[in-house]
């Protein structure tokens, strides 16, 4: 993969992890462009995917991730994507297998690691969870999301002042331009320093 769709992507996971809508698309269209110049098949259906997943058009999502899947079977954030469509849509048994292929084929994409942990903590099993978070931040250690969904999974553990922590590294990290999210987890501190 081209360095500038490697920073394309990892813009766009952002954009769309924080709920940027106008920058992602502004983003997948940009990715889409690079690949058609390119002519990079597994790419221009990687980036139709996205546009089909902010538009929340799941099921076409499925089909161009995996169109994506079929030009590059080593496209860990193709199968990713997909095991989100597929929590999405309610099809949570057939996530897990799509986490773990693309685990498999790419190993060192930490944000499949950070999503799988996102869906163990959804269904409750915290612990597994934080091993997942935890293999997403080895591999890219400043994901202040990751840090976030690490003090929310320790609060449902009980552990409140590990959650403290790991709130402030998720300021710490984050970008000021997501100030509605800095402001939601100030509160969060603050509940917790009022707690302790």
């Amino acid at each position: 993969m081209i360095e500038e769709i490697r920073e394309l992507r990892k813009r766009l996971d952002e954009a769309i992890t924080y709920a940027d809508e106008p920058m992602a698309q502004k983003i997948a269209q940009e990715g889409l462009a690079i690949a058609q110049d390119k002519e990079l098949l597994g790419e221009m259906m990687y980036f139709k995917a996205q546009r089909e997943i902010i538009g929340q058009n799941l099921r076409e999502a499925v089909r161009f991730l995996d169109l994506a899947i079929t030009y590059n079977p080593k496209d860990g954030a193709a199968y990713n994507d997909r095991a989100l469509c597929m929590v999405d849509l309610g099809m949570i048994n057939e996530a897990w297998y799509y986490f773990d292929k693309g685990i498999e084929v790419e190993p060192d994409y930490a944000t499949i690691y950070h999503n799988k942990g996102w869906l163990l903590s959804k269904v409750g099993n915290y612990p597994e969870a934080l091993e997942y978070y935890n293999k997403a931040l080895q591999l890219e250690p400043d994901r202040a999301v990751t840090y976030e969904n690490i003090a929310d999974t320790l609060m449902h553990l009980g552990r409140s002042q590990e959650a403290l922590a790991a709130y402030r590294k998720t300021l710490l990290l984050l970008s000021p331009a997501y100030r509605d999210i800095q402001e939601q987890i100030q509160s969060r501190i603050k509940t917790l320093e009022e707690e302790a």
